[in-house]
């Protein structure tokens, strides 16, 4: 067999970039801290992360009403951002840099990212952080744990803070994190799964 044809078989046997990288495991482990931290936090300030105020834990929580609101929220995003990636060469190029961060990825990989990464960042940004900072600087520091020193991926940053002004405003409307939480692993579980199927 020559060098070129064995050059040819490596390549095909080779596994898809980005399969070999724990990424999901990592994640867990990661979010998992993040959550512990913000449960810890609520423990040691005797405040729920669940609610934004006493006044919102006295008035309870409306399921469906907040759930819909959340979904709608999800909705205009993922539309958003497609808007974006598909009609600008910036929007495309971020996409592409994050597919390739993200690797070859099965739906319940993507979904597992979403719900982890949605359900501890809203209790940490939102439920902990929001209440003690403020819905500004909390959006402002969201923003800012996304930023990345690399071309493609300063748009990144941008979108985040965006979100978080969206994802603090629908805590301090509503009083609690459903709404948040539903909208922020919605747009993860889609936007996760189209970066996989579209660019990697």
């Amino acid at each position: 067999m020559n060098p070129e044809t064995e050059e040819n078989l490596e390549l095909q046997a080779a596994p898809p970039r980005g399969s070999d990288v724990p990424i999901v495991k990592l994640a867990l482990c990661f979010y998992g801290a993040l959550l512990a931290v913000a449960l810890a936090w609520s423990s040691w300030s005797g405040r729920s992360v669940l609610y934004a105020s006493q006044a919102a834990a006295e008035a309870g929580i409306a399921p469906l009403s907040n759930a819909a609101l959340g979904f709608a929220v999800a909705a205009v995003a993922i539309w958003s951002s497609r808007q974006v990636t598909e009609r600008t060469r910036w929007g495309d190029a971020l996409a592409r840099e994050l597919a390739e961060m993200l690797g070859k990825r099965s739906a319940r990989e993507c979904v597992v990212l979403a719900v982890s990464s949605g359900v501890a960042e809203e209790v940490f940004f939102r439920g902990a952080l929001q209440p003690v900072l403020g819905w500004l600087l909390a959006s402002l520091v969201f923003g800012l744990v996304h930023f990345a020193p690399k071309r493609e991926l300063l748009p990144w940053a941008g979108f985040a803070l965006i979100a978080g002004l969206v994802l603090g405003a629908l805590f301090e409307s509503t009083g609690n994190l459903v709404a948040p939480i539903v909208a922020h692993v919605g747009i993860n579980a889609v936007n996760l799964r189209r970066l996989v199927r579209r660019y990697s």
